[in-house]
């Protein structure tokens, strides 16, 4: 199962670190990363297989949050077929 992963906040040493640590720890896969910083404000986006995660959805999604409301911030985690259908025009 794979899901996507957003990250938007003000650019800071430590932000993809601080992300694939807690991925690496729940055993989730990171298939795909795409990164950009426009002036002061980074954005990532990553696709990740979660299929051997250690970590229920939920409480993977909370350790992202968490981490992201450390770092300032705003880290969401969404199934791949959720993030598609928001996304379809």
């Amino acid at each position: 199962m794979r899901a996507v992963i957003t990250v938007i906040g003000t650019d800071k040493i430590g932000i993809i670190a601080g992300v694939s640590t807690i991925l690496a720890e729940a055993n989730v896969n990171i298939l795909d990363i795409t990164q950009t910083t426009m002036q002061e404000l980074f954005t990532m986006i990553m696709l990740v297989d979660i299929a051997s995660s250690n970590l229920d959805f939920e409480t993977l999604s909370a350790k992202l949050a968490g981490r992201g409301d450390e770092m300032g911030l705003k880290i969401r985690i969404q199934h791949e077929d959720i993030f598609k259908s928001m996304h379809e025009i």
